[in-house]
């Protein structure tokens, strides 16, 4: 099999591989991973004055049937607020959970099971202290013959890099119609608070960061509450997924410039090392705009001999490969060329250097290292990668299936932006 193949496929096959670990990681009580994760809330507060009488309406309506196991008790309440929610099962033990920041539903902090019977109570309170009370019950569906899969792509015991966006990919297309249910139930959390929007670079993944790298140090903990949620086409969240990620206590950015031939290490906002390289050349150019280091290998084999739209077939050995495209761009050692690295572009898309060179950024850089490229032939191609800050922030939040929030969509980021106009892949090369 081509590496171009199995690039082309990437996305797909690394979705199924990271599924099973995920869901292992979320149910070990070492890993500090909690059960659910909330939009940040604070305490609540005293309804404010209004005029309006006391009224409070639930969902889902009573005797509701066929709910599915992602079902949210909503609430609506004008003159007050909620005071408190209950939800118990056919048994009647409590289910834990918690109210959204916004007060408009409350969030079960565990799928419900399948086939069964809930109930709940809501309570809203107003201003002058009255309260009224409101009960529901519902039945949730059986199990769906039709699923979803997801990969989610953080993992507690790695540490990232600053521009380590949370990426979601998911086995079966999400139609536009179903992105911002889906959306809705993607919780993030970040330590210390920085704000961040989700972004759909494809119908098979969506993304999430902020305006700006993260702040080194940075812990993000994230549950993808997708088990029952419709995903369009017939089709239902398989499982929910946890993950936590720990951004690396030092800032690493990789700029490669064409015109120069030449890659700045930054390491603190400080240039610590340039290194010569050779790009791809013109035939085959590498990408411009900023990616992030996907994956590491100290060793890999570039095979693409299986490949019938490559007009150059070769099987080469690599080393010290760290992946940008699911195209097949990396940046790895490369011997054969370094009379032509800091001269001439002589690769098939990738970033050329001296086997010294390829060692040392291996051992400094992670996973979500940020890496822009500027000055060639191309653009990075949207969801050909985690391309997340291939846009800047302004065209980035028009990627959200949810309104954005006047104030941070006006919000913009520092790091360098790229157009993300289709463009052909890269070939996975030397």
């Amino acid at each position: 099999m081509s590496l171009r193949t199995t690039a082309r496929r990437g996305a797909m096959a690394l979705v199924l591989a990271v599924v099973a670990p995920l869901a292992l990681t979320a149910c070990s009580a070492d890993e500090g991973t909690p059960a659910f994760v909330a939009p940040t809330q604070s305490a609540p507060e005293p309804a404010p004055a209004s005029t309006e009488p006391l009224a409070l309406a639930v969902t889902p309506a009573e005797a509701a049937k066929n709910q599915p196991v992602s079902t949210e008790v909503g609430t609506q309440v004008s003159g007050g607020k909620v005071q408190s929610v209950t939800m118990t099962d056919a048994a009647g033990a409590a289910v834990a959970g918690a109210m959204r920041a916004d007060g408009t539903s409350f969030v079960p902090a565990k799928p419900l099971k399948y086939g069964k019977k809930y109930s709940a109570t809501v309570v809203a309170v107003g201003p002058d202290g009255q309260t009224t009370e409101k009960k529901t019950s519902f039945t949730t569906m059986g199990k769906p013959s039709k699923k979803t899969g997801a990969g989610l792509y953080l993992f507690s015991d790695r540490t990232y890099g600053v521009a380590m966006p949370v990426v979601l990919e998911f086995t079966s297309p999400v139609p536009e119609s179903a992105r911002a249910a889906v959306e809705r139930r993607l919780f993030v959390t970040v330590e210390p608070p920085q704000p961040g929007i989700w972004h759909w670079s494809s119908p098979l993944q969506v993304m999430y960061r902020g305006p700006q790298y993260w702040q080194t140090g940075t812990k993000i903990t994230v549950r993808a509450a997708l088990e029952g949620v419709p995903m369009g086409n017939g089709r239902y969240g398989d499982e929910d997924r946890l993950g936590v990620g720990n951004i690396a206590k030092e800032k690493i950015e990789l700029i490669v410039d064409n015109a120069t031939k030449r890659l700045q290490v930054f390491q603190n906002d400080t240039v610590v090392k340039t290194i010569p390289v050779s790009l791809g050349k013109t035939k085959t150019p590498s990408s411009s705009g900023t990616m992030v280091i996907m994956d590491k290998q100290q060793k890999t084999v570039f095979d693409t001999t299986d490949d019938p739209g490559n007009v150059d077939r070769y099987v080469v050995n690599i080393e010290y490969a760290q992946r940008l495209t699911w195209g097949g761009e990396y940046i790895h050692a490369a011997p054969w060329s370094v009379k032509d690295q800091g001269v001439r572009n002589v690769s098939h898309g990738c970033v050329n250097m001296s086997t010294a060179n390829a060692v040392y950024l291996f051992n400094l850089t992670s996973i979500g290292t940020p890496v822009t490229v500027k000055g060639t032939e191309r653009k990075i191609k949207p969801a050909n990668g985690w391309t997340a800050w291939s846009v800047g922030w302004a065209d980035y939040v028009k990627g959200s299936a949810l309104p954005v929030p006047p104030e941070l969509a006006a919000l913009g980021d520092p790091q360098p932006s790229a157009s993300a106009l289709p463009s052909p892949s890269v070939s996975p090369t030397a």
